[in-house]
Formats: C-alpha cells, structure tokens, sequence
C-alpha cells in the first residue's frame, strides 16, 4: 500500500524544472484546484503574505512577446537583491546544472550565443501556454519571502500531481519595474518570482535530465 510518505517523496522525485512546453493550455480548474492546496501551506502567523497573478494562454502570449523585447533594451533591476555570489559547493551544484542542461541542448563550452539564447528562454517562458508571478510584502521582509518560497513549492508540487509541469523562474524579477508595471502591483510590495506552467514536451532534449540532490551529510548538522 502506497503510504502518504510515499506518495510526497514520489511527487519531489518526479518534479523537475521543465524547460519545454506543449502548447496545451490547462484547464482553469485545474490550476485552481493546485491553488487551493498551496493555499495550506504554512505562514507566519497564517499571515499568507503571496499575491499570485496567473495568466492565461493569450496573456501569456502577450506578456511573453512584450518581455522578450523589454529585456534586449532594459538594465537589471530587481526588488529584491541577487545573490552576490555562488562560492563553494554552491557555485560547483549551480555550474553542473547548468552544463547538464547545455549539454542536453548542444550548447558546447565557450559558446557564449548559445548560453544565452538559453538564458533567454527564460522570458519567453519556455513556450509554456501559462506563466504566474508571486509577489510579497515589502515590510514583511525576509521572513514573507520564506513564506513565499514555501508556498511556491507547494504549488509546484500541486502542479506536479496534476500532471502539470512547471519551472520557477528568478529570472523575470530581475526586471521588477516592467512586471510592476505590467500587473500594477503596488509600491509596497516586491516582486519577487515566476513560475511558467503547463504540460511537458517529454520529447524535447531540455527535459531529458534531472538534477541531483546533496547528501545529508552535506546538508545536516546532527546535534
């Protein structure tokens, strides 16, 4: 009998960062059902600090086409700082996922045009049919964006049981003021993430590798 420990550990086994998407779109109340068991998830003080702006295919398709040209004349300007710098066994996971999914493409070391044309299928969403963005409090600080980020995963995981594929995207909150503009969110709030959603092109060599994951041993500090 599968147990609900089963069940969850299959789920994150199985999810991966899909980077090719079929031009289905997804049946509006599927993506509410996903959304009402994120909505679980816990929170400081039950504060559910996300706002969570969801596209349809022709949104989607609009927001994609307007994007892809903002960010070709537009300088990096995200609410919320990027990482300074990856270091350690941080820069040596991020440099392996990223050559298993070059190597998946035939982007070959050295070829600067291929990686990023790469990168900039992040703003055109992978060709997903559905894109999100997740904004939080600015005055909640760090710990909304925790909640935030808890709550991305279980949306994500949500997706996954549904048979929707996803991929959480930084990227397009490097651009804020466009994405603000975009869906007039509030000066007191950050964006701070998207998600492109959809089914998977299982055939497509972007989706042909998973990455691993750190022993404990790594990861844990017993006590």
């Amino acid at each position: 009998m599968t147990t609900d420990a089963d069940t969850l550990a299959a789920l994150l086994a199985r999810r991966h960062s899909c980077r090719a998407f079929r031009p289905d779109p997804v049946p509006r109340a599927d993506v509410e059902a996903a959304l009402v068991v994120a909505q679980r998830v816990p929170s400081w003080c039950n504060s559910q600090p996300w706002m969570t702006h969801v596209c349809g295919p022709e949104e989607t398709d609009r927001l994609r086409a307007a994007l892809t040209e903002h960010i070709s004349i537009a300088p990096h300007s995200p609410d919320i700082a990027f990482p300074e710098a990856y270091e350690g066994a941080y820069k040596e996971r991020r440099s392996t996922c990223g050559w298993q999914l070059y190597d998946a493409v035939g982007v070959t070391k050295g070829d600067r045009a291929g990686s990023a044309a790469e990168m900039r299928k992040n703003f055109a969403f992978f060709g997903a049919p559905h894109f999100l963005l997740i904004t939080t409090p600015k005055k909640l600080g760090a710990y909304g964006v925790l909640d935030c980020g808890a709550y991305l995963t279980a949306l994500l995981l949500a997706f996954e049981a549904r048979g929707i594929a996803s991929v959480p995207q930084a990227a397009v909150a490097g651009f804020s003021p466009f994405m603000r503009d975009w869906f007039a969110i509030p000066d007191d709030r950050d964006v701070l993430v998207g998600a492109s959603f959809g089914y998977s092109d299982r055939d497509h060599p972007a989706n042909s590798f998973r990455t691993d994951r750190a022993p404990l041993s790594e990861v844990v500090d017993w006590r």
